[in-house]
């Protein structure tokens, strides 16, 4: 009998712990900034070296809780990230520009990484393309 009361109590145990759990990862969630971005990659297409490498990230915070940003990082130098600068009001909309260095020619896949406050803490945004040399026909 105390084998099956023991039993009994732990199972008890267990399940409210998995509950308070579940309900404890759900208060976090409904208490964040929710990024919902138009896209999360970017693909230039086959574009002529020195063209405009500029592009453009749009999200609209469709949490509960202002997003704030604390740092945008690429995958490498050629890659320039902008960041909004102040907080991102619940229903707002806001940009994450990027400019690529498209004076390197050849085909590019590069990742942005965004570090914020929001639901998902570690955001990852990405650009792709290909940069031609139309003087050069070897760059093709």
């Amino acid at each position: 009998m105390k084998t099956t009361n023991t039993i009994f109590n732990i199972a008890v145990m267990l399940l409210l712990t998995i509950s308070f759990q579940s309900k404890a990862q759900n208060l976090v969630a409904s208490e964040a900034g929710v990024f919902q971005f138009e896209t999360e990659e970017i693909d230039f297409g086959t574009i002529q070296k020195g063209a405009d490498g500029e592009r453009v990230f749009t999200f609209k915070n469709t949490g509960n809780v202002p997003i704030i940003i604390a740092d945008v990082k690429t995958s490498c130098g050629c890659t320039v990230p902008s960041k909004p600068k102040g907080p991102i009001m619940p229903g707002a909309m806001s940009q994450i520009k990027v400019k690529y260095d498209t004076k390197r020619i050849g085909a590019f896949s590069k990742t942005i990484t965004v570090m914020s406050n929001a639901s998902e803490p570690r955001k990852l945004l990405k650009i792709k393309g290909k940069i031609v040399d139309s003087a050069n026909k070897l760059g093709q």
